[in-house]
């Protein structure tokens, strides 16, 4: 299969290349794909090395496959015009998510629902990710009626740019900054731009995407994200309130069998997920599990995972796979 992966250059354009290269995906012929002040740099995969060329010379090449993680801008711009050459799209910006003519997709959730005919297909949201992964068969057996979240989200979400100031900020060097204070030993509620609502993007991301990826929208979601100086993974508390009573046993039980989430729960060894133990693994992490004792039907959870696997790269490599399996490209 040819295969453009396009960000390639990129925090998650780097891990994708991983993560390709651990699963084994079959590729034939690679592109890698960058600005035009990367273009003739070289990057290496799998002890080759590859020169990496621009969008035009991607196009005119008519990849099979082409994974995206360049930003909105480019993804709009740029996805139909590989689409229009016969090209699939797994696009990992915010760009196509909401568009309602575009399959948002996490496949241990709904890849059933892809055909040959979408030629664009959104990665959802990091945080978005998760979430729904743990909450979907909890879904599915007591069906939500409302979501509260609270996110602790890695700086690496925001870029490489973010990464670096953090650590400037640890070494107590002055340097570029990627948000608007310092966010070493910090906190900053503001993850992505504020709205005309008072939310920010990221907020509105958690509280839509759910929706459409589980193709119901008789629950809602209101989200709080909160940016932290950790490197990598994200975190997320998180209360649900259900139609149907549970008990906490067969929860766990549900959770634990499900592919995609490792539960991590007892107290009494001090047993939780944490950043730390997420990183660079594709699982989603399920701890903290206990009933809201203010009010019927509600569960608390902690969820974890490593925001650039599961949370990005690995999404879009497993919906390629699936793509492939299913002789949909």
């Amino acid at each position: 299969m040819k295969v453009a992966v396009v960000g390639a250059t990129g925090m998650v354009g780097e891990v994708m290349l991983k993560v390709l290269a651990e699963r084994n995906f079959p590729i034939s012929e690679l592109l890698l794909v960058a600005s035009e002040r990367s273009v003739g740099k070289t990057m290496s995969y799998r002890g080759s090395e590859y020169t990496i060329i621009g969008l035009a010379d991607a196009v005119a090449a008519q990849p099979d496959l082409a994974i995206f993680s360049a930003g909105g801008d480019t993804s709009l711009e740029w996805a139909p015009k590989f689409a229009a050459v016969g090209t699939t799209v797994v696009d990992n910006s915010s760009a196509w998510r909401m568009d309602p003519d575009k399959k948002l997709v996490v496949p241990e959730i709904n890849a059933s629902t892809l055909t040959k005919e979408d030629k664009i297909i959104a990665n959802p949201n990091c945080s978005t990710i998760q979430l729904v992964m743990a909450l979907n068969p909890l879904h599915l057996k007591y069906k939500m009626k409302r979501v509260v979240i609270s996110t602790y989200q890695s700086v690496s979400g925001t870029g490489v740019k973010a990464v670096k100031q953090l650590e400037n900020e640890m070494a107590g060097v002055q340097g570029e900054m990627a948000y608007p204070y310092p966010i070493n030993r910090n906190a900053l509620p503001h993850c992505d731009v504020f709205l005309e609502n008072g939310y920010t993007k990221e907020e509105m991301k958690l509280a839509r995407e759910p929706q459409k990826i589980l193709d119901d929208r008789t629950f809602s979601v209101s989200a709080t994200a909160v940016r932290i100086p950790t490197a990598g993974g994200h975190s997320e508390s998180v209360n649900v309130e259900f139609e149907n009573d549970f008990e906490l046993s067969d929860v766990r039980k549900l959770l634990s069998d499900t592919p995609g989430i490792v539960v991590q729960d007892n107290p009494d060894t001090n047993t939780y997920p944490m950043p730390i133990y997420a990183h660079d693994k594709d699982d989603v992490f399920v701890g903290r599990i206990r009933r809201d004792e203010t009010q019927r039907n509600t569960l608390n959870l902690w969820i974890v995972s490593d925001n650039l696997r599961k949370g990005a790269a690995t999404n879009a490599v497993q919906i390629a796979e699936y793509l492939r399996e299913n002789n949909l490209v």
